[in-house]
């Protein structure tokens, strides 16, 4: 802005000279003709003013230039009436000056006038200089000033922010960092705060729930070591007395509830690391018909498969969730398991609904928790590791569905739902049946498939282990 000044000033310094030579053109050039011109010409106390006649002799000049020669000898050329130069000095004068050389006609040819002004510079003069810096100097200081108290305003919470965090440890999750006042910071700052507080509250829910896992999986795998050990103690100490293959058979139904716990344990650690999905268009009512057909029922299992809901998915994922699903309905199933699959307003859903006594409302996300088990799930299986449904809605939710437990009239209904493929897409349907699967139960079955592997498992009645439990 003040470079904008001063040129500003240096133009209006410029036209002023300009119009102060055509001021003494005005004064002078009349009294030519008439021949009128005095040996002393008027002029202003900063100009110099000659008149030269077409001889080139000096015919009037200003007090200054009295007896000195003509100041230039330039002259305008064509169908120009005035040229102007710079000449430092003109003869006669001190400086540089602006020369500007104007034509007058006459009938013995063309004189000229020569009208000398100071030289403006581009800035115009001192004074506008001065007031430039000046003003430069003070906006300056304003402004340094004003973002310096602005940057402090910002900086100071934005410092204190910093400290707290490097204050909090794991030992100390439940501080938060201050949350600056309306006025006291600028509105950005405030959110960054709230927002680190909100990250805090997450991670100590994290941690919290972390620490909660830990302590139900060391509780559930030191509670079959401790029965373990305990057997074998008491058949060493009397081994004479001992029933080795019952000590053997208790011990081994120890080792496949730790496996299993661990299994599971494995199983939430890849989903809580987000293991990728090898996702793939599937039927699920094929699907779940599979899943059915290679496994051995201790109950009756009603199938209601709708075909051609398709679905993108992890199918032996998405087989775990029902395989999770059916041992816990038949935990708690009366008589009969009902499988149902169809499509709803373009999502894909699967039920597992049993006839048992279900769920109450209170309990119903609570079951879903890792290593809860209610009471009714203890009675029944106290083999369970209480992972199953943790890892079914884990691996629901890994596929941008949802699982849930929803009203029916009689046992507990889960719901799973994930988006529904196209139409397009899908594979022909398997036949389906709806009634009673009534295989054998000693039949060889597959009940697993991993990844493009198959997993044969055999179950055998005729091994028999304890609890009623066969080992496969």
């Amino acid at each position: 802005m003040s470079l904008l000044f001063l040129m500003y000033v240096g133009g209006k310094e410029s036209d002023k000279a300009l119009q102060q030579g055509l001021t003494a053109w005005n004064n002078v050039e009349p009294l030519i003709p008439q021949g009128r011109l005095p040996s002393e010409l008027p002029h202003a106390e900063d100009e110099a003013v000659q008149v030269v006649d077409a001889h080139d002799k000096v015919v009037a000049a200003s007090s200054q230039l009295i007896g000195q020669p003509a100041m230039a000898t330039f002259h305008s050329t064509g169908d120009k009436l005035s040229t102007t130069r710079v000449l430092c000095p003109p003869v006669g004068l001190d400086g540089c000056q602006t020369v500007t050389s104007i034509n007058v006609y006459q009938p013995d040819g063309i004189w000229s006038i020569y009208v000398a002004t100071p030289t403006v510079p581009w800035y115009g003069n001192s004074t506008a200089v001065f007031l430039a810096i000046g003003t430069s100097l003070l906006v300056t200081t304003a402004v340094t000033a004003w973002v310096f108290r602005d940057i402090t305003k910002a900086v100071k919470p934005v410092a204190a922010i910093q400290r707290q965090l490097a204050d909090i440890t794991a030992a100390q999750l439940e501080r938060r960092v201050p949350v600056p006042g309306t006025y006291d910071t600028y509105e950005e700052v405030k959110v960054l705060a709230e927002t680190v507080n909100g990250t805090l509250d997450r991670l100590e829910g994290a941690y919290e729930r972390l620490r909660r896992f830990t302590s139900d999986a060391s509780h559930d795998l030191r509670s079959p070591i401790t029965a373990m050990r305990l057997q074998l103690d008491e058949a060493l100490t009397y081994p004479d007395d001992a029933d080795w293959p019952t000590v053997a058979t208790t011990v081994l139904t120890g080792v496949d509830r730790l496996h299993a716990i661990v299994t599971d344990l494995l199983a939430l650690a890849r989903l809580d690391a987000g293991a990728p999905l090898s996702g793939e268009p599937t039927d699920l009512g094929r699907l779940a018909g599979a899943e059915l057909d290679q496994r051995a029922h201790r109950t009756k299992i009603v199938r209601r498969l709708q075909p051609g809901v398709c679905v993108d998915c992890d199918r032996l994922r998405i087989s775990r969730v029902l395989v999770n699903l059916l041992d816990n309905a038949e935990r708690h199933a009366a008589s009969q398991i009902t499988v149902t699959v169809r499509a709803e307003d373009g999502t894909a859903v699967l039920e597992v609904l049993d006839d048992g006594a279900g769920i109450a409302v209170d309990d119903r996300e609570r079951v879903f928790e890792r290593f809860t088990r209610l009471e009714a799930g203890r009675d029944r299986d106290a083999g369970g590791t209480g992972l199953g449904l943790a890892i079914a809605r884990e691996i629901a939710q890994a596929h941008g569905g949802t699982l849930a437990v929803e009203d029916s009239d009689r046992g507990a209904r889960f719901v799973l739902r994930l988006p529904r493929r196209g139409s397009a897409s899908a594979t022909a349907p398997a036949p389906v049946a709806s009634g009673q699967d009534d295989r054998p139960a000693g039949r060889p079955t597959l009940v697993g498939r991993l990844g493009r592997a198959t997993a044969i498992v055999i179950r055998d009645p005729r091994r028999v282990m304890a609890g009623g439990r066969s080992r496969t």
